[in-house]
């Protein structure tokens, strides 16, 4: 077992640079911690207006998990999926030994833009396996009764929390799940005591267990608790993740989730290669190229808390 925590991961700005051209908060993986469950990589792109062209790149080994807060965007990959997604909705993306993808906003003009997205690593019963995409526009949602005035809402994204399951593919025990909490409200979420949690503010205000939250920085709960109590004056929207802790460590360089060195340096060359892994994603003419590897061997990220 873990233990119960309350560690604060506060974002960093990222800049991806190139034809990406975009500033991005990262959350996770943090240096002492490189997964929460099965969840090993979180971004904030948002909120801005941008005009969005993320041209095709690669994937090995995860499922991209796409939630937009503000905006639209437009998701086509290599399997040939083509979907426009939009706030309430989520897009899965599931990359097993190889998939290829491109994220542009709608429209040809800058818009509105805000989104989370993560990545889940994939355990070894599911890494080499085909890819696949999911489009899931009905997800289901359960009422928190509060301690305290209104009672919030949660939409179940990913796994299952509260008794209630996504329909959306898992290959871990896990859980996705985004808290609307209302003003002058209190409410104890619900935790599986053998699952490690943490908590995301998104927006407004709250306090977790009497501890006020930074906006876009994740606080890791550990675990070995039944729930956690969240208070919000103004109101506040959550996500909350989470799951089994994760089968192994892992190597995770670029758009890629491995467990050695060697594999991540294949894949990387594969991708240059134009292998057939990798797909071709219709309706582009230029793709993100590969960064060089750096001169040493990568090493697996391990956990120091």
């Amino acid at each position: 077992m873990i233990g119960q925590r309350r560690l604060v991961l506060e974002p960093r700005d990222v800049p991806l640079g190139g034809v990406r051209g975009m500033t991005v908060l990262r959350v996770l993986p943090h240096r002492n911690l490189p997964t929460i469950g099965a969840w090993c990589f979180l971004d904030r792109f948002g909120p801005a207006d941008t005009r969005m062209r993320v041209e095709p790149h690669p994937h090995i080994g995860l499922q991209t998990v796409t939630w937009p807060l503000v905006g639209e965007i437009r998701h086509r990959d290599s399997l040939g999926s083509d979907a426009d997604l939009r706030r309430g909705q989520l897009n899965l993306m599931t990359a097993g030994n190889g998939i290829s993808h491109s994220e542009y906003s709608v429209g040809d003009d800058p818009i509105p833009l805000d989104a989370l997205q993560f990545w889940v690593v994939l355990p070894e019963s599911a890494r080499h396996g085909d890819g696949g995409f999911e489009r899931h526009t009905d997800l289901p949602t359960v009422e928190l009764p509060a301690t305290e005035g209104p009672d919030a809402t949660a939409t179940v994204v990913l796994g299952e929390f509260a008794a209630t399951r996504s329909p959306a593919t898992v290959h871990t025990p896990i859980v996705g799940a985004e808290v609307v909490l209302p003003a002058g409200s209190t409410v104890r979420l619900p935790l599986r005591s053998e699952w490690e949690h943490a908590l995301l503010l998104v927006e407004g205000e709250a306090a977790l267990s009497e501890h006020a939250m930074q906006r876009n920085a994740l606080v890791y709960l550990g675990d070995s608790r039944t729930d956690v109590e969240v208070t919000s004056t103004e109101g506040a929207l959550l996500f909350l993740l989470g799951g089994e802790p994760f089968e192994s460590d892992i190597v995770m360089w670029w758009n890629f989730a491995g467990r050695t060195h060697d594999e991540i340096a294949a894949a990387r060359e594969d991708w240059e290669a134009a292998a057939p892994r990798f797909g071709t994603v219709e309706g582009h003419d230029v793709r993100i190229p590969a960064p060089p590897l750096p001169p040493v061997r990568l090493l697996p990220r391990t956990r120091t808390v």
